[in-house]
């Protein structure tokens, strides 16, 4: 058999390998850099191959129609493994600017006096001599940086995979540095290594789930292209049974990477035990490159099969909005009443992936679901980054304070820190005048124009026990007195440029998408529809 050389455009996905290649640099300076250095050359090297990916991204943008050959918006690349079209190459501008977020915070320092969030020696057992040593010593992990940007990576290749194989390979590239950030706090060391196994065992069961749908997949399309799995769809009719459980089992592994019940079991653990920036870029970055990789499986591959999954997705899409609000409000943490906010966020995701796909089938004027879902998705990373950037700011003498009776009087005594959360939760919970709101009414439109309007009852409904738990949190901090009792409230510590850097960006964006949405909504219109 005479050896076939694959043809690959790299003008197209170069980004991505800008991504990767600064990833393995990472790994090379662990080896060779002086200890004293790292941190520096590691945090420096991550935001600017991050800022020249950004910047590759925008110019492969403006440049589809040319390197896509002719072909409007985009094209197959790597022997039809990859896409590269306007929703992949829009997804992968908002993966970068929250990846570039997640930089800024895992670089922060002055929050810790002089050392980061994370473990000095993660092999060290808590609370023993060895990690009472590492942390005197200032000891700190600055692999941290190339373990994000090989995630980073693999949530670029997630929404740009065009087969089943890449699709689980972007996974597993995408969580398997997750897992290993999740364990590195400094702080509450056994919470945070809980959280990471937790995170990989649930991860770990929902993989063989997805690898064992993508078995019966390629056994009912003898294909593992999406192309090739749609021609199917359409022409055998023999093989329902099977490709309906290979469906399941293939959602399973999407569903669990974003939060949706049931399989969201993981998240409030895992939101809850790892350090706070990791919190914070995990929230942002994987839903967006979950989401986009279930919209083009659903869209592309399945799309003949609409009304096989779109009854389960009605069903999940209640379910987790149910249970996010619902568990939402009788948290006492804010990181996990956070996480739970994010379930429920999930589920109005769905809705927005329930609606008309085609602009030829809608009305001028209307928006199509891809258009919504990635505007949603910018709305939410911008709101979430930035909420979890705040959690940071407010302490005590054990660090980070996330229970509620902490934040107790925050409003008097810090009010400009308390003034921004309570805008990214007022944007989170839909309130006109900011982000959230736009980001709703685009996917609860998208979702009526479909019929799914019981979806939408649900959704709002949801939105209603979501603002309550949103602005008793505001009451909290604004309404009820923080001085109870000695040792029962936090302050606010001051952070460095960077960590106050990404709060403004996150409100600016918060602000500028609820009052001025038109340019992003065009901008996610003009990405157009995936190529097939």
């Amino acid at each position: 058999m005479d050896f076939v050389k694959p043809t690959i455009e790299y003008s197209q996905i170069w980004p991505m390998l800008v991504v990767f290649g600064v990833a393995c640099v990472g790994v090379v300076i662990e080896a060779f850099v002086p200890r004293g250095l790292r941190f520096r050359v590691q945090a420096v090297l991550a935001a600017l191959g991050l800022l020249v990916a950004l910047g590759g991204t925008i110019w492969v943008a403006s440049r589809l129609d040319e390197l896509g050959g002719g072909v409007a918006r985009g094209s197959i690349d790597v022997e039809g493994s990859l896409v590269v079209d306007g929703p992949a190459v829009f997804l992968w501008g908002i993966i970068l600017l929250f990846a570039i977020g997640g930089v800024l915070l895992f670089a922060e320092r002055r929050l810790e006096g002089g050392v980061s969030a994370f473990a000095g020696q993660a092999a060290a057992l808590p609370g023993t001599e060895a990690e009472r040593q590492a942390s005197t010593q200032g000891l700190e992990h600055t692999e941290v940086y190339p373990l994000l940007m090989f995630s980073v990576g693999g949530m670029l290749l997630f929404p740009a995979a065009n087969d089943l194989i890449t699709l689980f390979v972007a996974l597993e590239v995408l969580s398997l540095p997750l897992y290993l950030l999740c364990g590195l706090s400094r702080r509450r060391r056994l919470l945070s290594q809980e959280a990471a196994l937790k995170y990989f065992l649930l991860g770990a069961f929902s993989s063989a789930f997805f690898a064992y749908g993508v078995a019966l997949t390629y056994g009912f399309a003898g294909s593992m292209g999406f192309a090739e799995i749609n021609e199917a769809v359409r022409n055998d009719t023999a093989n329902g049974t099977l490709l309906l459980i290979g469906l399941g089992m293939v959602s399973v592994g999407l569903l669990f990477k974003i939060g949706a019940a049931p399989f969201h079991s993981w998240t409030p653990d895992v939101y809850q035990g790892a350090p706070t920036a990791v919190t914070a870029f995990m929230a942002a970055g994987t839903k967006i490159a979950a989401f986009g990789a279930m919209l083009r499986l659903y869209y592309v591959a399945f799309g003949s099969e609409r009304w096989s999954w779109q009854p389960m997705l009605w069903v999940i899409a209640i379910l987790t909005m149910v249970v996010g609000a619902v568990l939402a409000v009788v948290q006492t943490d804010m990181k996990r009443m956070l996480a739970y906010s994010s379930v429920a966020h999930t589920g109005f995701l769905l809705t927005g992936i329930l609606g008309v796909q085609q602009a030829s089938e809608l009305s001028d004027g209307q928006v199509t679901s891809l258009q919504a879902v990635l505007f949603y998705l910018a709305t939410y990373g911008f709101a979430i980054v930035g909420a979890f950037a705040v959690v940071t700011l407010v302490r005590d003498s054990g660090g980070e304070a996330t229970t509620f009776a902490r934040w107790q009087g925050l409003g008097r005594r810090s009010p400009l820190v308390a003034g921004l959360f309570a805008f990214f939760l007022l944007s989170m919970a839909g309130i006109p005048l900011t982000a959230g709101f736009v980001g709703k009414w685009a996917v609860f439109t998208v979702a009526l124009s479909a019929g799914a309007w019981p979806v939408v009852i649900a959704a709002i409904a949801c939105s209603i026990i979501a603002v309550f738990f949103y602005v008793r949190v505001i009451v909290l901090m604004f309404f009820v007195d923080g001085d109870a009792g000695e040792g029962e409230v936090a302050v606010v510590t001051k952070p460095s440029l960077l960590t106050s850097g990404t709060i403004l960006v996150g409100v600016a964006a918060t602000l500028v998408l609820g009052i001025v949405p038109g340019p992003v909504l065009d901008l996610a219109a003009n990405a157009g529809q995936f190529v097939r």
